[in-house]
Parts: structure tokens; sequence; C-alpha cells
């Protein structure tokens, strides 16, 4: 029962890395073609703190993975 709750909650962490990937290239590319030079900073600086959002979640599912490997090998 833990393992699949487990599973669940890392496809769910996938699918929220991949939607904050896809929102990072999104706020880069605003950054860049922005016409106002605050338009461009505010996007600059959405991208950096989605940056750290996408390394969280990265870092939680390869413990998550980590963790899932320890548990097949000791069963």
């Amino acid at each position: 029962m833990m393992r699949m709750a487990e599973e669940n909650v890392q496809a769910a962490l996938k699918q929220a890395s991949a939607k904050a990937q896809d929102l990072l290239g999104d706020y880069q590319m605003f950054a860049t073609h922005g016409q106002d030079q605050a338009v461009q900073q505010m996007f600059q600086s959405m991208a950096e703190d989605m940056q750290r959002h996408v390394e969280q979640l990265q870092m939680r599912l390869d413990f998550l993975s980590n963790h899932q490997n320890q548990s097949n090998q000791s069963n």
C-alpha cells in the first residue's frame, strides 16, 4: 500500500516538474523578448524563482527514487 502512495506522489512530482520546466522556458523567453525593461526584469526574476522550484522538485524526485531503490534492494 505504501509503495502505491509513493508511486502516485512520484508521478505527480514528475508532472509538476515538467510543468515548472515549461513555465521556466516561457519566463525566460518573455524576459528576453519583452519590450519594456521593467517587464523583462520581472520575468527574469520569475525565471530565477522557477529555476529554484525546478531544482527542488528534482531533488525530491531523486530522493524518492533513491528511497524506492533502497526499498527494492532490501525486499
